[in-house]
């Protein structure tokens, strides 16, 4: 790991542990609840404890201002769910591109198994090579998707997680497997860092139980976008993962000390 990729994994993290909040979902799902005023909704995660945002380039301009002191991912590839693939993924920008309007990092989806894995495949591999030139940080969303795959399996969870770091990312992101014990084999699979999706929000109880047996297997945090930002209090529902990321509590004691209602 070069200087300047270590400088800015610092920036979009915190001593090893990650709490990054995706919010690309405007291209994929529209203007959604929690990213019509993006702003409010950056400025409430970031004081919450989220480590840093993740945003298409565009969006940029509605970031920065509201990072309080966070870190700031770009997203380089992207599909929509009225196209007649959402597994489609293509490129939307470069890393010179995300270097200009601020980037700490970059961002990639890769769905394994699926019809166009090939072509993601060469995506990312030319994306770590170009990042790789300026010290740019690459997380690669690796997910289990496909039709004839099963994104819960932790061997395939597995491969997904071993091929970025392949194929050169410094971070990876994929699918919880559902359980500590199961998952504990995605993390060995890699020497990187593995970060947890949200997904469709469970309840709060339920995904911070997740995102608790993911660290006890070995992970090292979260990449977490609607649970969060599609939140009642985006703001209290970071600080809940930021404790158990960071903090090493509980889902219940997170849920209390955060000021969320404990569930039955």
């Amino acid at each position: 790991m070069t200087t300047g990729v270590a400088a800015r994994l610092d920036r979009v993290g915190t001593d090893g542990r990650y709490v990054v909040v995706p919010m690309d979902h405007g291209i994929t799902l529209g203007a959604v609840t929690g990213l019509k005023d993006i702003e409010s909704t950056i400025d409430a995660v970031t004081r919450g404890g989220a480590d840093a945002v993740l945003t298409q380039k565009g969006i940029a301009p509605r970031v920065h201002p509201n990072l309080n002191g966070a870190g700031y991912v770009v997203h380089l590839n992207a599909s929509t769910v009225v196209g007649p693939d959402a597994n489609d993924k293509r490129m939307t920008g470069s890393v010179t591109s995300a270097i200009r309007v601020g980037a700490d990092a970059v961002s990639l989806h890769l769905n394994v198994g699926s019809n166009h894995e090939r072509e993601q495949i060469e995506a990312l591999g030319a994306l770590t090579d170009e990042a790789a030139e300026y010290g740019l940080p690459v997380l690669a969303m690796t997910y289990a998707r496909g039709p004839d795959v099963d994104g819960d399996d932790p061997e395939v969870l597995g491969h997904a997680a071993r091929l970025g770091e392949e194929l050169g990312a410094d971070l990876i992101k994929t699918g919880y497997s559902g359980d500590a014990e199961s998952f504990e084999h995605v993390c060995e699979s890699t020497r990187l860092p593995v970060l947890i999706a949200g997904g469709s929000p469970s309840g709060d109880l339920a995904s911070l139980r997740d995102v608790r047996g993911a660290m006890d297997a070995g992970g090292a945090g979260v990449s977490m976008g609607r649970t969060i930002f599609q939140h009642d209090d985006p703001e209290k529902m970071a600080r809940a993962v930021s404790l158990v990321v960071h903090d090493d509590a509980s889902a219940e004691d997170a849920l209390e000390r955060s000021g969320l209602a404990v569930q039955a």
